[in-house]
């Protein structure tokens, strides 16, 4: 990539990738994840893209049950915590416990919280400030970056 590029994609699209330093449970090439990964999510999970709001069946996906990463199905949010936030992505007000981590990303000219499957460092989306109670926070999620297993299925 030439300096330029990799200029404009620090910039405008975030970390690639683990960070130096980083390791996770489940790790695999770059050309294994693009051949267990579909287009969108190898996108999203593992080149930090974004999918257009309104586009994944999971945002108005309202039946019990748990979402799963899609990259190494650790579940990472329950049907409990989703809500409905307007956006055009799922949203949840919490992640289940030691299944999601953060990280700072600076892209697009601000700092937001970045967050990722603890267990194969996918990206799911970001985490604001302007959530619901009881916990005020809106985990802002890709829907592409989830798989849901209804409860009882």
């Amino acid at each position: 990539m030439t300096s330029a590029a990799t200029f404009l994609s620090a910039l405008f699209g975030g970390a690639r990738g683990a960070r130096a330093g980083e390791e996770f449970e489940i790790a695999h090439s770059d050309a294994e994840w693009k051949s267990i990964l579909t287009k969108e999510q190898y996108a999203i999970l593992r080149a930090h893209s974004t999918e257009r709001p309104f586009t994944s069946a999971l945002n108005t996906e309202k039946r019990k049950g748990l979402f799963h990463c899609a990259g190494c199905g650790l579940p990472v949010y329950s049907s409990d915590a989703k809500y409905d936030s307007g956006t055009g992505w799922p949203s949840f007000w919490q992640s289940l416990p030691d299944a999601v981590g953060m990280r700072e990303d600076s892209s697009l000219f601000m700092t937001r919280t970045e967050c990722h499957c603890r267990r194969c460092g996918g990206h799911f989306g970001h985490i604001f400030d302007d959530g619901p109670p009881p916990t005020g926070k809106r985990h802002c999620i890709n829907g592409f970056a989830l798989t849901f297993a209804a409860a009882g299925a």
